[in-house]
């Protein structure tokens, strides 16, 4: 059956003028708020001495096997980028001759990427067996295995690209940090921030660390300030020399807000992050669905024009 260009177009205007005329654009939902407890991390990269303390003390409080980039030499757990295997690392900005850090021209800067635990997730949204979910108290995004049909819409959803299938394993699952929360009730936290030399990574609650977050930003440069290690309100501090900032908290309404949140000296896309508006991508997507689908006008349009074709195409045949 042969379908010519100017039915299939005369079909694509029929199905467009339906749809336009009988589908309004239907919100889906409101943008969901932070939850008031919710606990993220604050990374600030311009604390940052990338030694990756915080990638070894996630594999080992994660029970994470080795990933190396350099096949001829595995001794090293050396990866390039979060995968099945690797839960969160640190990267490396480099401009010219990389010789100031925290500064964009000729400088360096490090940036630590790993799940930023989104206010409102697109993982969440798109997974159609609610094997990754949002915890109601702490604002975690978690993943069940056992629920789990590996359609991996999840990968696809996300705008940080941080879930990652086991495409190695016989009975595959995704794979991405969950903050720690098996070490939680234990009266921990997560392992990245706890074993932070630094306290580039401090860990609260996200309420907490914005406004920990907005001090810094005030800081004026050059003078000498106290920061928390570990986590905030905790018992070890150090005192240091404050870095010009961006003025920007990425994550406080980057697509939606996110529970991580990121404090920078160098343009924030020039680290390697998504630029956002502030609305979710999990609102306009399920808005976006919810219109199309709505009275499955969009489908029967497109039923409609199929079997126009088809009659167009068969009415001298047999």
């Amino acid at each position: 059956m042969e379908i010519k260009r100017r039915d299939f177009l005369k079909v694509a205007a029929a199905g467009g003028l339906t749809v336009a005329s009988n589908a309004h654009p239907a919100l889906a939902r409101e943008a969901k708020g932070r939850i008031k407890d919710a606990v993220g991390f604050l990374y600030d990269s311009t604390v940052c001495t990338g030694c990756k303390a915080c990638v070894s003390a996630c594999k080992q409080n994660n029970d994470l096997p080795q990933s190396s980039s350099t096949p001829q030499d595995p001794l090293w757990d050396n990866p390039l980028d979060t995968d099945s295997r690797t839960y969160n690392i640190i990267k490396l900005y480099k401009d010219g001759t990389g010789a100031v850090k925290d500064r964009e021209k000729d400088g360096h800067a490090y940036i630590k990427r790993q799940c930023m635990h989104c206010v409102d997730p697109s993982c969440v949204s798109a997974c159609p067996v609610s094997a990754l979910q949002k915890d109601p108290k702490t604002g975690i995004v978690t993943y069940n295995k056992s629920a789990c049909i590996g359609c991996r819409y999840c990968q696809l959803a996300c705008p940080f690209n941080i879930p990652k299938f086991e495409f190695d394993k016989t009975f595959p699952q995704i794979r991405k940090c969950q903050l720690c929360d098996h070490r939680i009730p234990k009266g921990d936290f997560a392992a990245c921030a706890q074993y932070c030399p630094t306290g580039a990574t401090v860990y609260g609650r996200v309420e907490d660390l914005l406004a920990e977050a907005k001090k810094r930003l005030a800081y004026k440069p050059g003078t000498w300030q106290v920061y928390p290690v570990e986590r905030l309100g905790g018992p070890v501090t150090t005192e240091r020399e404050v870095t010009p900032y961006i003025q920007k908290i990425y994550g406080e309404k980057d697509g939606g807000g996110t529970q991580n949140l990121i404090l920078a000296g160098v343009p924030f896309e020039k680290l390697g992050l998504p630029k956002l508006d502030e609305r979710p991508d999990a609102q306009r997507s399920e808005t976006i669905q919810h219109t199309i689908y709505k009275g499955m006008i969009a489908p029967i349009a497109l039923l409609g024009g199929l079997l126009y074709v088809v009659h167009k195409s068969t009415k001298d045949h047999k």
